[in-house]
């Protein structure tokens, strides 16, 4: 199966490093023009520079901060004066680890802000194009914890289900229009994301984070962690015309971690 994504435009959230510069970096190889967001102006200057090029392609990128909503939707309103999308990748920075008992009304707020209302105000932005092209791929990133909620994640956990139902509920609305709305459940995969909150695992148990890492793995049947490049596989092809009928799933991605269903 050869993928081409030549003439097609890509949006990426997060994409300054791991999953969503994997992911930048597969959509370019394949064909599409790609703009990447995050809020390092140094880092996105990078990735623009190292991300596949052929002729016909322009990448660039946008400098926002997921978590600061009111200055996200200036700069995206700004973005799509000019820009259209056929490929949306929803991928957003994650809230700090806590328990429920921890965490503030602010907390849930500016969670919910940074997690769902960035996915769905960009995504009510790059749907009129879609609609009218008869062409979208929208695929958000969320987590394996929607399933099997994680200790001192609870933010996380209660704000992404909340992205995984309204993506199964958009994906109803728009089919007719040859627009597809995917939700993948991501596993442990080897980035700094993940170190982070096994270093906070580490300190709360009083334990290296070594230690943390290679409990980890033995949990996971693969007995390894995913490589961000995994997920662009799995990205890229569900956002290409060989995934036409695949929408409103919700795809694991986790070596086979999740013991549900």
């Amino acid at each position: 199966m050869i993928i081409s994504l030549k003439n097609k435009k890509a949006l990426v959230g997060g994409a300054s490093q791991g999953l969503g510069k994997a992911i930048a970096s597969q959509l370019a190889a394949s064909g599409a023009s790609v703009t990447i967001m995050a809020r390092n102006e140094e880092k996105l200057k990078a990735v623009v520079d190292e991300m596949p090029k052929n002729e016909g392609q322009k990448h660039q990128y946008i400098v926002v901060d997921f978590s600061d909503f009111e200055h996200y939707k200036i700069r995206l309103y700004d973005y799509f004066k000019t820009n259209t999308v056929d490929i949306l990748i929803n991928n957003t920075n994650g809230p700090k680890a806590g328990t429920v008992l921890e965490k503030t009304d602010d907390d849930y707020l500016a969670a919910f802000n940074m997690i769902f209302q960035t996915v769905q105000f960009t995504t009510s932005l790059a749907i009129p194009h879609m609609k009218e092209n008869g062409f979208g791929k929208i695929i958000n990133l969320t987590s394996r914890t929607v399933r099997e909620p994680a200790d001192n994640l609870a933010l996380s956990n209660t704000i992404r289900a909340a992205v995984v139902t309204w993506g199964k509920t958009l994906s109803r609305d728009v089919a007719k229009y040859n627009i597809t709305v995917n939700n993948i459940l991501t596993g442990n995969f080897d980035t700094e994301r993940l170190k982070q909150l096994f270093e906070l695992q580490a300190a709360t148990k009083n334990i290296s984070p070594k230690e943390v890492l290679n409990k980890a793995k033995t949990e996971i049947p693969m007995l390894r962690l995913g490589r961000p490049e995994e997920m662009a596989n799995l990205v890229t092809f569900l956002a290409s015309e060989q995934a036409s009928y695949i929408t409103g799933a919700t795809i694991p991605i986790d070596g086979g971690l999740l013991k549900s269903i």
